[in-house]
């Protein structure tokens, strides 16, 4: 399992959320406080990107990445670009490697392609063999450039595929997550999305909270601090958020089942 987060509002420092938050993905990392049995800790790895402030809200905006293979707390390199760095749109993520799965930057979210940021939370059970159906959806060219062998760079390629077929991003967040689960029940499939304009996520089996403002949007696995408005996400629902607008309906729904 792992932690993750995205950001939309005024421009802060990378690390306000990431680092210097009472309950920043910094602290989550080695104290989290709702893992649900996934783990004790986020250590194998992290990563975060960002759209520079010059770019953000442009609709062909690519953003910037940093991924590492070691802990969070480690990387002063980070640190000290963090705290350079303003952003009003970001996705960060601390990771905790499913047994048997490789510990490498690759493997650290956040995956990107374009605008995009993405992230998964969770893990899809009975891996890889649930998947063999899903992954001959794929051009063979995207299966042999994963960026690692693992279930959330699956997902990503999965998602992407249907991204470039110009489904709708909330739309394409739930016809996966629906697959998935029908694949490999009892999957963990927390999903997180950005292109620097709005937050997708999904809530499926897992932790997830929000915080909005008029004008500023924060979807995190666990609430960064102790101010008001923090709020948990219903199981099995899907997020649409932007600053000062969210909504969040039944996953199922949003796909036509009852």
């Amino acid at each position: 399992m792992c932690r993750h987060l995205a950001y939309l509002g005024p421009p802060v420092p990378l690390a306000a959320p990431v680092l210097d938050a009472p309950h920043a993905l910094l602290r989550q990392s080695y104290a989290p406080r709702d893992m649900r049995g996934g783990g004790t800790v986020n250590a194998d790895g992290f990563g975060a990107g960002w759209y520079p402030e010059h770019r953000a809200g442009a609709p062909d905006a690519a953003p910037v990445r940093y991924r590492s293979a070691g802990p969070i707390w480690s990387d002063a390199s980070f640190a000290a670009l963090a705290a350079g760095t303003r952003a009003g749109a970001l996705l960060a993520s601390v990771r905790s490697a499913t047994v048997g799965m490789p510990v490498t930057e690759t493997a650290s979210a956040p995956f990107t392609e374009g605008r995009w940021l993405f992230s998964h939370n969770g893990v899809i059970r009975r891996w890889p063999d649930s998947m063999a159906g899903l992954a001959r959806e794929l051009p063979v060219t995207d299966l042999l450039t994963l960026d690692a062998g693992t279930d959330s760079a699956l997902l990503w390629a999965l998602l992407r595929h249907r991204l470039r077929a110009g489904a709708e991003p909330g739309a394409a967040l739930a016809e996966l997550v629906l697959a998935v689960e029908a694949a490999a029940p009892g999957s963990r499939l927390n999903l997180l999305l950005t292109d620097g304009t709005a937050i997708w996520a999904t809530a499926w089996d897992h932790a997830l909270s929000l915080r909005m403002t008029d004008d500023a949007a924060l979807v995190a696995s666990e609430p960064i601090d102790d101010r008001a408005g923090w709020e948990p996400v219903p199981d099995r629902c899907l997020v649409v958020a932007r600053p000062g607008d969210c909504r969040i309906s039944k996953l199922a729904a949003t796909t036509g089942d009852p």
